[in-house]
């Protein structure tokens, strides 16, 4: 294995946002916004969490009480055109929406008894299985659904530890703990089903206390299925050869890029904190990721990051006094969107109860 330790270069690259303090002694204001920042979609009562963008459309997940869903509308006008992926049997929950340039939609449903991944054509009644077999029989539970654009290479992550998958299964209906709603990288993290208070710092040496989970590869013309061990919530490259996912390694998260069919396997961080929920750019230079580094490995801060695959600069692009903002995908090559509970009215400094989509101008 041939690892690429990025971090010591990092220093003179990676921008960062300081707070700003007053010239009053003891009187701190507000940090500035790094970039314009606004929301997108604010739906009273609805949590809107994780974004996906391909072609002209945009699809995001759903949830209000018990009900979770995956909404797909038009990236030039978020609020036409609204179609939702709907339920076809009672208490049916969805999730993990993905979206695919020619309109389809990829999800997760509990459908069947046991959750499995499927594909909605984008028009009509049509629904594909995107993978079968194990996932019928709930021995593969497909987490963290993400795709190639053109729909012709899937990923998601799956637990082989049967404590997990039992709470897996029994969670994926069900309403989460507020902060849960937009974390969903802490599914594998040994304090997930803890209260707040309980949350651990994603730090070095703070062990988790479950088993890895394994990421899967699914290429739709070949049919070949390939596994990473160790490995969870990936982003296929434009071209659909590689694949950048997290991994854990005693409470630290990072991000890894492999060659699906086996080539080089290269680390991309090594931050002391947590880097998760990467997002590829639609030209492959670039990747957006989810960190708690300016905030010492808290849960409950965390700010959008964007690293140069050329280069191996990293640069920060949202900062907030408490927000926690996730799941980036890429609207454009200028634009970011990504789901925060950031109030709308004072983004900077306050929070709301919910989850909204939100939009992010690089020029």
């Amino acid at each position: 294995m041939k690892s690429r330790l990025l971090l010591a270069g990092f220093a003179a690259a990676m921008t960062v946002c300081q707070p700003v303090f007053s010239a009053e002694p003891g009187h701190k204001t507000a940090q500035d916004a790094l970039y314009p920042v606004s929301p997108l979609i604010v739906t009273k009562g609805v949590d809107s969490i994780y974004p996906s963008v391909a072609g002209d459309f945009m699809v995001y997940s759903t949830m209000v009480l018990d009900h979770s869903g995956v909404v797909r509308v038009s990236k030039f006008s978020p609020k036409a055109a609204v179609r939702e992926v709907k339920p076809m049997v009672v208490d049916e929950a969805i999730r993990f929406g993905v979206a695919v340039q020619d309109g389809s939609v990829g999800y997760v449903s509990n459908r069947l008894g046991p959750i499995s991944a499927w594909m909605w054509r984008g028009h009509g009644e049509s629904h594909l299985a995107i993978i079968s077999g194990a996932t019928y029989r709930g021995g593969v539970i497909p987490y963290h659904l993400n795709a190639s654009s053109d729909g012709q290479v899937w990923c998601f992550d799956t637990p082989f530890q049967k404590l997990r998958q039992n709470e897996m299964l029994s969670s994926f209906g069900k309403h989460p703990d507020s902060e849960l709603i937009g974390q969903l990288w802490r599914t594998y993290d040994g304090d997930n089903f803890r209260i707040k208070a309980g949350y651990k710092a994603t730090k070095a040496g703070n062990d988790n206390k479950f088993d890895p989970p394994s990421l899967y590869i699914l290429d739709r013309k070949s049919g070949d299925l390939t596994m990473i061990p160790n490995a969870f919530d990936g982003t296929i490259s434009p071209d659909g050869r590689k694949v950048i996912f997290v991994r854990e390694t005693k409470g630290n998260y990072d991000l890894w890029m492999q060659e699906i069919n086996g080539g080089e396997l290269v680390q991309l961080t090594d931050s002391p904190f947590g880097d998760f929920e990467p997002a590829w750019s639609p030209d492959g230079s670039r990747v957006l990721f989810v960190s708690n580094r300016d905030s010492a490995g808290a849960v409950t801060r965390t700010s959008i990051y964007m690293m140069d695959l050329n280069t191996n600069s990293i640069t920060r692009l949202t900062n907030a006094t408490r927000a926690v903002d996730g799941g980036p995908a890429w609207m454009d090559k200028d634009t970011v969107v990504f789901h925060s509970n950031r109030d709308p009215e004072k983004p900077q400094t306050k929070l709301t109860s919910g989850w909204n989509i939100w939009q992010l101008k690089l020029k």
